[in-house]
């Protein structure tokens, strides 16, 4: 069995800024019919207060960092230009859905029209992580196992607490926006590659979806690319924070590639119970309590965190280069996530725009 490449690939949704009012401004289009050339790396998204960008593929998380830094600094850049911010959380903490205008090109205005109000209410943030895979049924057996650990990274990087000016007790709401569309959440398991092809085909040849992009699990085989895809993740607002996230993923798959090859494995749990524990990290975050399902026994969420990279990665992270970025993993811990620190700010100051505020100065750490 050939070893995969384990590239990493990342995107990243932001949010575009009015510096006075804080709220959420439609520009996108404004923005990029200035400079033509960013038009492959920075890109619309449904919203036209929202900006995406994506690396080039990249081998370690060193050079993640490092596409992170230059494309957060382009598109900083030129919503500069244009007297704006960007800011990376998974929610706008007031600015209503409502309001929002969507892209007018084809591929949004076709998403609008399938899912009317439901891709209105869209307006959420996320980070995304390809892995690089070239084997098709190992990236089949590592999506099944992966799974069991989705909610687990899940907790790291939340940053949507607050929804339309209302802090909802929830760390994670992007979780529940984005629930609201077909075909999300955590996968069921698939026993091969071929099983994978029926199901788009069997889909796209019913005219339930007009290709396999339009399947949005939290972790999902690309149909375009060799890589495994993970989407579960609010978008990290500090670019440490991305990194970290991304050095796990590809940590996970070294060593879920580790064990295959030495005919082991982890084991694959239902669905049902990795959305039991993906509930958690959303209501919680770090805060609350994860099951492992292998004791049946509730443990503090950061305790099995800690477990995943201490004992089920640790052992490859020197093999890989990536134990520093890794290991940022144990700050976040310690510090708490994104969700943590708004919240911490809106109970000191009573006032959204200062957390606002506080996510524009922390996308810019590092970057500005």
């Amino acid at each position: 069995m050939k070893p995969p490449s384990l590239t990493i690939g990342i995107e990243e949704e932001y949010q575009i800024i009015d510096p006075v009012t804080r709220e959420l401004r439609s520009y996108i289009t404004e923005i990029l019919k200035e400079d033509s050339v960013v038009l492959g790396e920075v890109k619309p998204e449904l919203h036209q207060s929202m900006v995406e960008i994506g690396t080039k593929v990249c081998h370690t998380p060193a050079d993640v960092r490092a596409e992170l830094v230059r494309l957060r600094r382009v598109v900083m850049d030129l919503a500069a230009k244009n007297g704006l911010r960007i800011a990376a959380a998974g929610s706008h903490p007031f600015s209503s859905w409502m309001t929002q205008e969507i892209t007018p090109l084809e591929r949004y205005s076709g998403v609008k029209e399938d899912l009317q109000d439901l891709a209105q209410r869209l307006l959420i943030f996320g980070t995304h992580v390809h892995i690089g895979i070239e084997d098709k049924e190992f990236m089949i057996d590592a999506m099944n196992v992966s799974r069991y650990m989705l909610p687990h990274v899940l907790a790291l990087t939340t940053s949507s607490p607050f929804w339309y000016g209302r802090n909802t007790g929830l760390k994670s709401y992007r979780s529940i926006i984005f629930r609201g569309f077909p075909r999300t959440g955590v996968p069921r398991t698939l026993s091969s590659w071929g099983d994978f092809v029926q199901l788009v085909e069997t889909m796209v040849g019913t005219k339930c979806i007009p290709n396999a992009s339009k399947i949005w699990w939290d972790v999902r085989p690309s149909w375009s690319y060799p890589t495994l895809e993970f989407r579960i993740c609010d978008v990290c607002t500090r670019v440490d924070e991305a990194v970290c996230i991304g050095a796990i993923f590809q940590a996970i798959i070294w060593k879920l590639w580790k064990l295959r090859h030495d005919n082991l494995t982890f084991r694959v749990y239902p669905a049902a119970l990795v959305e039991e524990n993906k509930w958690r990290a959303v209501r919680y975050g770090l805060d609350g309590k994860l099951i492992d399902f292998g004791k049946n026994q509730e443990l503090p969420a950061r305790d099995l965190i800690r477990e995943l990279v201490e004992w089920f990665i640790g052992d490859v992270l020197d093999e890989l280069g990536s134990r520093q970025q890794v290991e940022y993993a144990f700050r976040i811990l310690d510090e708490g996530t994104s969700a943590d620190r708004q919240i911490a700010t809106w109970k000191r100051t009573g006032d959204l725009k200062a957390v606002v505020d506080q996510v524009v100065q922390e996308t810019a750490e590092g970057v500005a």
